[in-house]
Parts: structure tokens; sequence; C-alpha cells
């Protein structure tokens, strides 16, 4: 039963390291992504620039700048909005990994203290073990004197069932 219980949680123990490694690819998955998206801000933010000294120039291309920088501004808030997915996504990525370390020391513990249980129940019985033995012996001994003195009965039953015989016949 208690091996049972200990292949349980090192199945659990396991899962919750899967768990922690997973978090972690993660993790850097969503650093790199935030990383690029990043770059794409940065370029964004070059060509809003660009354009904008372009309208003080070229009124005619007021018009084409404005209709890029709306766009920008779009790509722009959907970056954003992406970003704060992938920060929402590393918070929680970050609080699975911590609850898994969590679980696994609380795991690692429940396991010492199984093994330490174990250890001590393998010493009690090791122990009931010998004494069994040694109660054992003493029952044998015994046994082995109450066979000799119920011989010694029996000799003793037919000495005076001779001597009663011997009164008899006188």
């Amino acid at each position: 039963m208690e091996d049972d219980r200990i292949s349980v949680l090192e199945t659990q123990l396991s899962q919750a390291r899967l768990i922690a490694e997973e978090s972690d690819k993660k993790y850097e998955e969503m650093a790199r992504r935030i990383a690029m998206l990043e770059a794409d801000l940065e370029r964004a933010e070059e060509r809003a620039t660009t354009g904008e000294g372009k309208i003080v120039e070229l009124e005619e291309e007021l018009r084409v700048v404005g209709n890029n920088l709306k766009s920008l501004e779009v790509s722009e808030e959907k970056a954003q909005q992406r970003e704060e997915a992938y920060e929402q996504q590393i918070r929680i990525s970050t609080a699975k990994l911590k609850e898994a370390m969590q679980k696994e020391e609380t795991y690692e513990m429940s396991i010492r203290q199984q093994s330490q249980r174990l250890q001590e129940a393998e010493a009690r019985a090791e122990f009931a073990e010998r004494s069994v033995q040694k109660l054992q012996k003493e029952v044998d001994r015994l046994e082995d004197d109450l066979l000799g003195e119920r011989e010694k009965t029996h000799l003793l039953q037919e000495e005076v069932e001779t001597t009663l015989k011997d009164l008899q016949s006188m």
C-alpha cells in the first residue's frame, strides 16, 4: 500500500516536473516573441517618424503618410495587445511554475517522510521477526521438555501399574 502511494507520489512528481519544464519552454518562447515584437515596434516607430518629416515637406504625401500612420497605429495597438497577452501568459506560466515547484517540494518532503516511515516499519518488522524466532525457540524447547516429562510420566505409570499387579498377585 505504501509502495502504491510512493508510486503515485513519484508519478505526481514526474508530472510536476513536466509541467515546470513546459512552463520554462513557454516562458522562453514568450520572451523570444516579445523581443521580436519590440523589434517590430521599433521599426514601426522609425517609419512613423520618417512619415511625419515628409508631412512637413510635401502636402500631397500628407494624406498617404497619414493613412500609413493610422495603419501603423493599428499595428502598434495590436502589437501592444499581443504584448499584454504575452505578458499575461508569462505571469500565468510563472505562477504555474512556482506552483509546480511548491508541489515538487511537498512531494519530495512526503517521499522523505514515507521513506523514513518505511525504514522504521522495516526495523520494527525485523525486530518482530527476531522476537518470533526467539519465541519459537522457546516454544520448541518447552515442547521438548513436555515430551520428556510425558515420557517420564508414562514410565512412572507403567511402574505403578506393575507394582499394583505385583501387590495384587501377593
